[in-house]
Order: C-alpha cells, then sequence, then structure tokens
C-alpha cells in the first residue's frame, strides 16, 4: 500500500518527467512520437521511482524505451534540478512500457469482432470433466 508521500511523491516526478521527455521530443524535432508517463510508483524508501511509460506508435517502443535507459542520469540531473527545492534526494528512475492501453485495445477488439467468445462459444476451450 502506498503512503500519501509516496503519492505525493510519485506525481511530482510525473508531472516534471512528463515536461523533461516532451522537452526532449520537441528540442530534437522529433515527429510522430508521442511518450507520456502513465505512472510513477516510488519504494517505501523512496530511493528507486519505477516510471511507466506509453509510447506512440507502439512498434518504436522498444528504441525509444532503450534510448530513454540509456540517457536515464541525464534524465534524472534534469528532475533534479526542477525538484530541489522540493525533495532532498531524487529516487533512481527505472523505466517501464504500460502496456495496459494495449491490453485493454486486444479485449475491445476481442469483444468487437469475430473473435467474440460470447457470440462463438468454440473459440473457448473446453472444460474437461472430471
Amino acid at each position: 500500500m502506498e503512503t500519501n508521500r509516496q503519492k505525493k511523491i510519485g506525481a511530482l516526478l510525473q508531472n516534471d518527467l512528463v515536461s523533461i521527455l516532451q522537452g526532449e521530443i520537441r528540442k530534437n524535432n522529433i515527429n510522430n512520437l508521442v511518450i507520456s508517463v502513465s505512472k510513477v510508483n516510488v519504494t517505501t524508501d523512496l530511493s528507486i521511482a519505477k516510471v511507466h511509460l506509453s509510447i506512440f506508435p507502439t512498434d518504436k517502443a522498444g528504441e525509444i524505451l532503450a534510448a530513454i535507459k540509456s540517457n536515464a542520469p541525464l534524465i534524472k540531473h534534469d528532475l533534479a534540478q526542477r525538484v530541489k527545492n522540493q525533495l532532498r534526494k531524487v529516487p533512481n528512475l527505472i523505466f517501464y512500457i504500460d502496456d495496459s492501453l494495449d491490453y485493454i485495445e486486444k479485449i475491445d477488439k476481442a469483444l468487437t469482432g469475430d473473435e467474440n467468445p460470447i457470440e462463438n462459444p468454440d473459440l473457448l476451450e473446453k472444460r474437461k470433466k472430471s
């Protein structure tokens, strides 16, 4: 269970990370790329922040994540400059791809398309009678 302090720090980091990442995209004139920070979880000792990113288009997600991970020290430094009045020590950043939107989309497609198990029960595995 997250404490209020963890939630507040997570929200603070999330806002600043969004502006840092979007600033980098603008600075490097990268078009057709959207990175959003969907969630930031901070450990109880406030030493690690798990940053969940949504990257569109998703086919470039792995490549972009690798670039972000390799620039993590620079991102942390930028973050430290922004939050120095609120936090004494900036947590280490660990970046992840947040695929929950893909998961939701897959469920939507399954329910609206031919893969709908409600309309086509043959798609479901048959239960073995014991």
